[in-house]
């Protein structure tokens, strides 16, 4: 027999067994409950989701993503555009994607239906910014600006029919160059068109001519200068032919109009600005065009536009994206918002980069230029296993060095897959380091177009790589 005190806790143990007995079930059951109004709750919340099954995965109308191969073209682009604004001595700035639906109301014209209005946001009304003129033209009048020369690169918005093919989105990126203030005639006039020929022709784009509006010539003529509308008229005639500087010569000719002192002074104005542009080395890219017009309100003189020839013979015929470049003088919008209307002259111009683009881009697919995505300069590799450490060790004096430089992130890559890696992302330079290499001291730099291997000094690896890439 067990002793008493054994038996004593057998009795406790087996009466506390059966208190909580009936306890534990009501817990376990109390769990199965919770679980199973947890999943109702969560079943619930799915359910919608799952119903709709017909939800397609796309970007809204008129927008689009950017693929790795897409930004590298883009971003080339854009640095060149960039690197000629900076050229000129242009300062870059910012303004909000959106604005007080007042800013832009009324700047556009029949236009004005296509901005895109904002819901109520605290009692402000906003909308999406149009373009990036008028807000540089608010920008100027908030912070009494007088004079300034600058760039802006951003995305604008509108609610137009989109067309792809030609490079229209609802949602796309705008690079404008505007010279503000108070300055001779012309010569700001003269130095936008000749930013204008530059980016074209540095993006080698193919042939191009630049279209001025003779409509909005004429209107400053008779409004601003007092000329006849009649003796304008006999101007324009000139113009239907389409020319420059040649054009204004015939026109100096014309007895009707040299005599009349309003037509001396307007012509004398063309002149002087295709005086400028042959000085500037550009005065064969500009001509009239009678057909040249834009319906943005601001504009308040000459206005511009840069379209592709399909060939140097077809000197008329545009290509099928419309204009690439365009632009304008618009002296009277930063006084819209001025308290007292005070106004700066301004003029600009804006690069069509979307437009640009797609002809880049689909020039490319019909060679088959293969684009690299990364800047990658040297691939760390080894052939052995266990040599993670040493890797990261040398990447990590290449990356202090300011050399781009990869590795795997794999513990024992084989080194045909590193090889292969750099062949298909076109990094240049691969250095392999194994137990050879460290007993001896050295790495192994391979040229990934050759396959050449050739073994340098430990301490002089990142010397022997710059000397190399600055060659390349």
């Amino acid at each position: 027999m067990p002793p008493f005190g054994l038996l004593h806790m057998r009795a406790w143990a087996s009466l506390f067994g059966q208190l909580l007995r009936p306890r534990r079930a009501v817990f376990i059951r109390e769990v199965r409950v919770h679980s199973q109004v947890a999943e109702a709750v969560l079943t619930s919340q799915l359910k919608p989701h799952q119903e709709k099954s017909h939800f397609v995965i796309k970007t809204p109308k008129g927008t689009r993503d950017l693929s790795p191969q897409q930004m590298v073209v883009r971003e080339k682009i854009l640095d060149m555009v960039i690197g000629c604004f900076k050229r000129h001595g242009a300062k870059r700035i910012d303004t909000p994607a959106f604005e007080l639906k007042e800013t832009l109301t009324e700047k556009y014209g029949e236009d004005s239906g296509l901005i895109y209005d904002l819901k109520d946001q605290g009692g402000e009304l906003l909308s999406l910014r149009y373009d990036l003129t008028v807000p540089f033209a608010r920008y100027l009048a908030m912070n009494k600006v007088k004079k300034m020369k600058r760039y802006h690169v951003g995305k604008v918005w509108r609610r137009e029919s989109p067309t792809i093919v030609q490079g229209r989105y609802r949602e796309f990126c705008q690079c404008d160059f505007d010279i503000a203030g108070q300055f001779d005639p012309m010569i700001p006039d003269a130095e936008c068109l000749k930013i204008m020929c530059e980016i074209l022709s540095g993006l080698e784009l193919g042939d191009f001519i630049i279209k001025t509006s003779w409509k909005d010539v004429r209107h400053e003529m008779v409004v601003k200068k007092g000329l006849a509308p009649e003796v304008a008229d006999r101007i324009g005639d000139y113009v239907q032919c389409h020319g420059g500087v040649s054009l204004i010569e015939q026109m100096f000719q014309d007895p009707r109009l040299c005599q009349n002192k309003q037509a001396r002074e307007g012509l004398g104005d063309l002149k002087l600005l295709f005086e400028y542009l042959t000085l500037f080395g550009i005065a064969e890219k500009i001509s009239f065009d009678l057909s040249l017009a834009r319906g943005l309100d601001y504009y308040t003189g000459v206005i511009y536009e840069a379209v592709l020839l399909q060939t140097p013979a077809q000197a008329e015929e545009s290509s099928n994206v419309g204009s690439v470049a365009a632009g304008g003088r618009y002296d009277g919008l930063v006084g819209m918002f001025d308290p007292k209307g005070y106004k700066v002259p301004c003029v600009g111009l804006s690069i069509g980069v979307e437009r640009i683009f797609s002809i880049v881009e689909q020039r490319m697919k019909t060679f088959g230029q293969k684009i690299r995505t990364t800047e990658t300069q040297v691939f760390v590799a080894t052939p052995q296993k266990n040599f993670l450490h040493e890797r990261l060790k040398l990447i990590a004096e290449l990356w202090d060095a300011g050399i781009k430089a990869e590795l795997l992130y794999k513990n024992n890559p084989k080194l045909l897959t590193q090889l292969h890696y750099c062949e298909d992302m076109g990094i240049p330079l691969v250095v392999i380091i194994g137990e050879q290499e460290m007993k001896e001291g050295i790495i192994k730099l391979r040229l990934v177009a050759s396959r050449e291997e050739v073994a340098i000094k430990r301490e002089n690896l990142v010397a022997e790589i710059q000397k190399r890439l600055s060659e390349s």
